[in-house]
């Protein structure tokens, strides 16, 4: 097994903002949300991940609903321990008569600091986990594309998940510029809470935000193939009570502008520090989009209209760092570099 013994275990984790995904044997078992419910009473977790999320936004007093990750980091130690000891529960791989020694390879943003590495790091240690491996996010996407990283050829890496942007140039297994910028779903979300608060003077939660965004939500106001209206629900801000409107693709578009224009310039940020060599190789190749916020209706239009350049998005954008995370973790010895 390489660099694990038989009476080990090996997992690849993918601790994202919004959604965690582990791989064992090389196959997706758990793929949750990053939600935790707690008894507020009794400090009891009731529930993680899907059934967690079902309660977000709906609890009682008595049960509070927690995301430990915000802006591709921990903010909430305690809890964050308990949402990663309960997905490595899910897998059962630690139900029998010895328990394995587990180890874990684990992919972090490229712009986290050692602060905020140490903080995942003791998560997973005291979830259980005896040896903690990181790779970053914009590598294991790049891997989990299917793009040769030991090449001394240059790609350029756009990851767009929950809490962060990641923007990187590879070349010769490692990151030779980049930029993480913390404009991604989240912030889509609130760009959609607060347009529908100004302009409809209704008020949504995040869950039926990240709702609207799937359904109409679009990066450009002119697509072939136009969405149909999204009826949303809410309250309304002037008599308290539910309202139902319709909206459209194009009031998304303009809600989402703002923030789509920062990771336009991160990325034109990213290609003007990028060697010349390297950026005649992506000249030829283009720009590689993965994460969630990829899947954005006519993103890959405007920043190939924004930068010149041919825009791709990856197969399965969603699940493209946590299969190169668990590419890594098989192919240690070919990658062992890249992980530290």
């Amino acid at each position: 097994m390489g660099l694990f013994s038989f009476f080990n275990r090996e997992l690849a984790m993918d601790l994202g903002t919004a959604n965690s995904i582990v791989i064992y044997n090389d196959q997706v078992v758990i793929d949750e949300p990053s939600i935790v419910a707690q008894d507020k009473i009794t400090n009891k977790i009731i529930a993680v991940g899907k059934r967690a999320q079902q309660m977000y936004g709906k609890n009682n007093k008595n049960i509070e609903t927690i995301r430990p990750l915000r802006g591709g980091v921990i903010a909430d130690f305690e809890m964050a321990q308990h949402l990663i000891r309960e997905l490595i529960k899910m897998t059962n791989i630690s139900r029998s008569f010895m328990p394995p020694a587990l180890r874990m390879v684990i992919c972090i943003p490229s712009g986290i600091t050692n602060v905020e590495e140490r903080a995942v790091r003791e998560s997973a240690e005291q979830a259980g986990a005896k040896e903690i491996r990181m790779i970053h996010e914009p590598m294991a996407a790049a891997i989990g594309i299917g793009i040769d990283v030991l090449e001394p050829y240059g790609n350029m890496i756009v990851d767009i998940g929950g809490g962060t942007a990641e923007i990187a140039v590879i070349s010769l297994g490692g990151i030779v510029c980049n930029k993480s910028i913390r404009v991604a779903g989240d912030e889509f979300n609130e760009n959609v809470i607060e347009y529908m608060r100004k302009q409809h003077n209704i008020v949504i939660g995040e869950r039926t935000a990240e709702q609207v965004k799937i359904e109409v939500g679009s990066a450009i106001s002119e697509l072939e193939n136009p969405p149909e209206d999204h009826e949303t629900l809410g309250r309304d801000l002037l008599t308290g009570l539910p309202k139902n409107i319709l909206v459209n693709y194009k009031e998304i578009a303009h809600a989402l502008d703002k923030s789509i224009a920062k990771i336009e310039s991160a990325i034109l940020e990213t290609l003007a520090d990028t060697p010349p060599e390297l950026a005649a190789d992506i000249y030829k190749s283009g720009i590689y989009l993965a994460g969630g916020g990829s899947l954005l209706r006519g993103l890959d239009q405007r920043i190939s209209s924004k930068t010149k350049l041919k825009v791709h998005i990856a197969e399965d954008p969603l699940r493209a760092v946590a299969r190169g995370t668990g590419i890594a973790l098989k192919n240690f010895n070919k990658f062992s570099f890249l992980i530290k």
